[in-house]
């Protein structure tokens, strides 16, 4: 009865909405649970092994907006909907998810409405971005594991209040995948905001010193104690640090002009010398043709002029290897004259009696001597 409401969870048409409130600057995050989508009885409970997948795009477009992601371990993990708006994105989103049953492969979607606001309180000029090694992107995204964070965070900063401005997935920074090894992860960056200013240990952490002991394989300069540890384990050699408290300078507005370059006596146009390319051409062509004539006239010289000759072989030859070559010429003549005019008759097991090919038998008449010991393969 169970297993009947499970699989029947996924197969409600109605499409179910839900409104958020992200905050511009603020890390925004969702979770996407098999209870959300699984529409049964309240005395079923869902079992932790129904694979679901999700699928979540932005209404009347294909894919995510550019400052959200989604990311699932495997379809008997949560999904997640994380990232941080900017003042670009501020205004109203509807985004679309749908969930795959990958047992009974049925389907259900939802809308997320996302209110996308200024955050209230003052701004977080102060602005720290940590890469911990020993976690991966879901790891940190539900609530408990960020909260933990930010507590053990706290005691790196002067006092103050801490948030979460971002975190991103260091296989989205450039990361390598890790090794199916125990204890390997993909790694995540944190990036924390605060209204105090940094304390003397993170300005030591992010300091040039440090980053040149980072550079020579050495540890960098901690003086405060690692909070973090032992929950978090922080790579300390890519710490930022951005302070925003000091205004930028505005860029200079170019003024548009009208199009026209004043005169300037100092760059004025040199004027070019007449120059004659005939003596280049004549360089070009002839030297070229010159060198072919010599290799042409070089070799008629070795094939014609240079040929020894038959009497010349002759004469350089010795007596004793002319007569010898002679002598095997005249047998081998000898022999060819005298198989051809040979009247003794073949053995009988040489005879061909029989055509393989055409199965036909020679006439006892046939001249058994003219008959060619191998008989043509046609």
């Amino acid at each position: 009865e169970s297993i009947t409401g499970l699989l029947a969870g996924l197969g409600d048409t109605e499409t179910q909405q839900t409104t958020l409130h992200p905050l511009v600057g603020r890390v925004f995050v969702h979770t996407l649970d098999h209870e959300t989508f699984l529409h049964l009885p309240e005395h079923v409970a869902v079992p932790p092994t129904v694979p679901v997948t999700y699928h979540a795009h932005l209404q009347g477009h294909p894919d995510l907006p550019r400052w959200l992601r989604y990311t699932q371990r495997s379809p008997h993990h949560p999904g997640f909907l994380y990232g941080t708006p900017t003042p670009e994105d501020r205004g109203q989103q509807v985004i679309e998810v749908i969930a795959y049953n990958r047992d009974s492969f049925d389907t259900t979607r939802q809308k997320l409405l996302l209110l996308i606001e200024d955050p209230e309180g003052p701004p977080l000029p102060y602005q720290a971005e940590f890469l911990v090694r020993s976690h991966d992107v879901e790891e940190v995204l539900p609530s408990s594991p960020a909260s933990r964070f930010l507590t053990a965070s706290a005691g790196l900063w002067e006092p103050g209040e801490l948030q979460l401005l971002n975190i991103t997935s260091a296989l989205d920074r450039g990361g390598r995948v890790p090794l199916p090894i125990e204890g390997r992860k993909e790694g995540v960056y944190i990036k924390v905001g605060s209204a105090s200013p940094f304390s003397s240990c993170l300005k030591m952490v992010a300091s040039p010193d440090s980053h040149a002991r980072c550079a020579q394989g050495q540890p960098p300069l901690l003086s405060c104690y690692d909070t973090l540890a032992p929950h978090f384990r922080v790579d300390w050699c890519n710490v930022s640090l951005v302070d925003k408290s000091v205004p930028e300078p505005a860029d200079q507005v170019p003024t548009p002009g009208d199009g026209i370059l004043e005169h300037d006596p100092s760059c004025s146009p040199t004027k070019a010398t007449a120059r004659d390319f005939l003596t280049d051409a004549l360089v070009t062509l002839l030297v070229p043709l010159l060198v072919a004539l010599l290799l042409t006239l070089l070799l008629a010289y070795v094939m014609c002029c240079r040929r020894e000759g038959r009497l010349k072989r002759d004469l350089a030859t010795s007596d004793i290897q002319m007569v010898h070559h002679c002598t095997i010429r005249g047998n081998t003549e000898e022999l060819r004259q005298m198989a051809a005019s040979r009247e003794v008759p073949r053995p009988l097991s040489t005879l061909p009696m029989f055509n393989v090919r055409t199965g036909e038998r020679l006439p006892p008449q046939v001249d058994s001597a003219q008959v060619p010991l191998i008989l043509d393969q046609h």
